[in-house]
């Protein structure tokens, strides 16, 4: 049994980490600049992105490989290294998760590629899980204990991460973003994801949603998942609030206590890995796992629930939960992991 499997064997839940992207950034990563190259060139940043989640109390981290592909990494002249770029990534992240004095699962982070699969798009289904195939050796050979695919939009790629898992005897996590009117980009809904995921060649140990528009929404997608679902292991990793454009760089408006009542929603609706996507710092992180380890389970949130503790959702209707939500004044800004 690996690690994950184990431990969901005992908990109710637990906790994943929070932004890579954002905490980089905050270290001092410029924009246009490869995070993965940091795995070489600032490794202390890296350790200590680690080191600031497993203090906040994450059960689960995942590495910095998030544009690992060789798609991804052609951008920066670098995917030729696509192996030992992601075999570092996990190295790094398997140390610090080792001197943690408690079990800490690392998962290998997967991006999407950044192109479109066929019949839409020019990128080909075996290109494709060759990419991924590629960057999950990679992954598991630095000690990784799963594939963690995450932030993904369509059918085609996702079924081509799952391929890539299964050709390789890897545990699987899988992420979409649900992000316009609570479909992905591609249009895939919640109940659709919960129906195709267990199809997957190596279906996935747990599936879910990353990302999007704001803590409420996600919300909304997971109940959807669970809906359809009931007896899966579903992921939530929300981001930190709503992105706004303040002195020249993007903040996450999302307060710790926002998070922590997030938190709370995602376990009672049915999330068993909670963590947060785009601007969760470990500050967030302390504030969700006190709130999970000091209210018990509560009932299943309404729609009307979730709006009153996390703010209006992003539309009225996702296609699956219904329809008269109530919505938000904020809008989405930018779409990106971490």
């Amino acid at each position: 049994m690996n690690l994950l499997s184990r431990l969901l064997s005992e908990r109710e839940w637990l906790m994943a980490d929070g932004a890579t992207g954002t905490t980089l950034f905050n270290a001092g990563l410029m924009s246009g600049d490869a995070p993965e190259m940091w795995n070489f060139d600032n490794i202390p940043a890296i350790q200590a992105l680690h080191d600031g989640f497993i203090a906040a109390g994450s059960d689960i981290i995942l590495t910095n490989s998030f544009g690992g592909t060789r798609a991804r990494l052609k951008l920066h002249k670098a995917e030729d290294r696509a192996f030992a770029i992601n075999q570092r990534a996990a190295e790094i992240a398997r140390d610090r998760a080792d001197r943690a004095g408690r079990p800490v699962v690392v998962a290998g982070s997967m991006g999407p590629t950044g192109e479109i699969m066929q019949p839409v798009g020019p990128l080909g289904h075996a290109e494709a899980v060759a990419m991924f195939e590629e960057q999950g050796r990679g992954l598991m050979a630095g000690g990784a204990d799963v594939l963690w695919a995450e932030t993904i939009s369509s059918e085609e790629e996702i079924r081509a991460v799952a391929e890539a898992a299964a050709n390789i005897g890897a545990p699987l996590c899988a992420t979409l973003s649900f992000d316009t009117a609570g479909r992905t980009m591609m249009g895939v809904t919640s109940s659709a994801y919960a129906a195709l995921a267990p199809t997957l060649a190596g279906p996935p140990l747990a599936f879910g949603a990353n990302c999007g528009v704001g803590a409420a929404d996600l919300v909304r997608t997971v109940l959807g998942l669970t809906e359809a679902a009931p007896d899966a292991v579903v992921i939530a990793k929300a981001n930190a609030g709503i992105p706004k454009y303040v002195d020249g760089h993007i903040h996450y408006d999302g307060t710790p206590d926002l998070m922590a009542e997030y938190a709370l929603l995602a376990r009672d609706a049915g999330a068993r890995i909670i963590g947060g996507c785009c601007g969760t710092q470990p500050a967030h992180l302390v504030a969700m796992r006190a709130a999970l380890e000091s209210h018990a389970k509560g009932s299943r949130p309404t729609l009307d629930d979730i709006a009153a503790r996390l703010g209006g959702f992003s539309s009225g209707t996702d296609g699956v939960t219904g329809g008269d939500a109530p919505v938000s004044r904020h809008e989405r800004r930018g779409r990106r992991r971490g």
